[in-house]
């Protein structure tokens, strides 16, 4: 079966080191969507994080998607439209909230263009903000503050506590959200059910379009599922392990134009 949708994961995937997208690249996907395939950027980040990548691969010219928050949101570039979403629920915040507090780590979640926290900006907060070219703006009390539907919360902190704190987290609220780690010093906050497979799923039913048709890309722990889901999951020589056992094809590293290489095998 033919594959016609490209599934891509950001920071590790389809930008190298320097979180930048190498020329190779680049031409490699303009030339599937010039064939009529589909992009989707599949990234943990929000959607502003997203954008200016999105703008950089002309998905509004080409009709095609970003799947932010790590599946919480879809839209359609061309659009704007939002093909799916789901938020957490309004009532659980200030217990996440009061639990951060608790056990001394930080928590952001995002409003517009900005990522929000009441708490001293820590290096964990500073470097979100970074990667996503994002401002960081400091709010009165988070509990109070946030009034507004949200797909997700982070908690921040050194990785050796987080590892405490995802256990805490679980046993309290496991029932009600998604809870686990994307970075050592990332602990994500979800709505229950939500990964990129499960988003995937909803994306491709509005599509019209099989699992079979799909290839995804990544190298983190967040991408696993969609990896195991599409119909080809590619890990990056730069993947963590688990993801590399999980695919059914390790492609070059990101410094290597790992998805051009891809691209040049599987679709042109």
């Amino acid at each position: 079966m033919a594959y016609e949708i490209l599934v891509l994961d950001i920071d590790g995937t389809l930008t190298n080191s320097r979180k930048k997208v190498s020329k190779k690249t680049l031409n490699a996907i303009f030339k599937i969507q010039e064939r009529g395939h589909k992009v989707v950027l599949a990234s943990g980040r929000p959607t502003p994080g997203v954008l200016p990548l999105a703008n950089k691969l002309r998905l509004s010219e080409y009709n095609g998607y970003i799947l932010s928050f790590n599946g919480a949101r879809i839209i359609n570039c061309k659009t704007n439209e939002i093909i799916y979403e789901k938020i957490l629920p309004r009532n659980i915040i200030p217990e996440l909230y009061a639990e951060a507090r608790k056990n001394s780590v930080g928590i952001i979640t995002y409003e517009d263009n900005c990522i929000i926290t009441d708490m001293e900006t820590d290096e964990f907060m500073e470097r979100e903000a970074r990667i996503n070219e994002m401002s960081i703006k400091k709010i009165h009390n988070f509990s109070t503050y946030i009034n507004f539907d949200v797909n997700k919360c982070l908690i921040t902190g050194p990785g050796s506590k987080l590892e405490k704190v995802e256990v805490i987290m679980n046993e309290k609220f496991g029932n009600q959200i998604k809870i686990y780690r994307s970075e050592p010093f990332f602990l994500e906050l979800m709505p229950q059910n939500i990964d990129k497979a499960y988003s995937l799923g909803k994306l491709l039913d509005f599509l019209g379009l099989s699992r079979e048709q799909m290839i995804s890309c990544g190298d983190g722990y967040n991408d696993l599922s969609m990896i195991q889901y599409s119909g080809m999951g590619v890990a990056m020589a730069n993947a963590q392990e688990i993801v590399k056992n999980a695919a059914d094809y390790i492609t070059l590293s990101n410094d290597e134009d790992g998805v051009a290489h891809v691209i040049k095998e599987f679709m042109l």
